[in-house]
């Protein structure tokens, strides 16, 4: 089937830079959260990101102003029943997902394509708690959404392959490059990645190098763009915790144990960028590494 509108789930992190790609690849985007305010904050944000697009000659004010135009917001999560695909974004816990396709499911077209952009959770178990599973499909964008290029694509045990199909043709359409991973915990990039972050708050944990040498060690030594610490932080040491205990408890190999130090920031409320503190403290005008 063509996809023509999008229903997105959530106007956080991830739900506004999702709907800010779709509406500029030119779909009609209806997004959907619990608050009026996180609704109002998105639509915000979308449009200072697509202005600092135009400021760097990316796309025309026309293109700005006809993305704006296709992007709608509602308190309702039934409205998005209407969708040709809706895209789940809300927090990372299965039983908050759980509940809203629950909620979703009397109200959708019989041909609606149900995804999640879950970072690390069972697909087929989410898909076997809808009428459709044969119509889920993970569909997992790296953050943010409108600089990263590649988009997960996970089947589930009874996805068919038009829906794989239909949302590789979404995928086309926004100019990004999709990747195809089986439904095993955490996928293909967070599988890799979230490790490597949990080994490097253990190895601050253990007292082998501070906060800022840890950091410059892989930015200069492995020549990554951010450090472990610090991009742990970008993302949310609660999603990365999460994460962590999805790949523990899924695939039971003590590899995977969330480093105690990581529990005890999250225990805390240091959360990263967006409670102002985690690894760093960001509430002065330089980032202060907190051990």
């Amino acid at each position: 089937m063509e996809i023509r509108t999008i229903g997105i789930v959530g106007a956080g992190q991830m739900g506004n830079g999702i709907a800010h790609v779709c509406a500029l690849a030119g779909y009609d985007v209806l997004m959907s959260d619990i608050s009026q305010e996180a609704l109002d904050r998105a639509v915000d944000l979308v449009e200072r990101n697509l202005g600092r697009q135009v400021g760097r000659g990316k796309i025309t004010e026309e293109d700005m102003r006809a993305a704006m135009g296709r992007i709608r917001t509602t308190l309702k999560l039934a409205e998005l029943g209407v969708s040709d695909l809706i895209i789940e974004a809300a927090t990372e816990r299965e039983t908050v997902k759980t509940a809203i396709f629950e909620d979703l499911l009397p109200h959708l077209k019989p041909e609606t394509i149900l995804t999640s952009n879950t970072s690390s959770i069972s697909i087929t178990r989410l898909a076997s708690r809808t009428d459709r599973p044969e119509r889920f499909m993970g569909f997992h964008f790296m953050n943010p959404v409108p600089v990263m290029q590649l988009v997960e694509l996970i089947r589930g045990i009874a996805t068919d392959e038009a829906t794989f199909k239909a949302c590789k043709s979404v995928v086309d359409r926004l100019g990004k490059t999709a990747a195809t991973a089986e439904d095993f915990p955490a996928f293909i990039v967070n599988r890799i990645l979230m490790p490597m972050i949990n080994e490097a708050v253990y190895t601050l944990y253990e007292g082998v190098g501070s906060v800022e040498s840890i950091d410059q060690s892989m930015k200069l030594g492995a020549n990554h763009p951010m450090g472990p610490l610090e991009l742990a932080d970008f993302i949310g040491l609660d999603t990365c915790l999460a994460i962590m205990n999805v790949l523990h408890d899924g695939l039971a190999d003590t590899k995977y144990r969330p480093c105690p130090l990581l529990t005890k920031y999250v225990e805390a409320g240091w959360l990263g960028r967006k409670t102002d503190r985690g690894f760093y403290d960001y509430r002065g005008e330089v980032p202060v590494p907190t051990r």
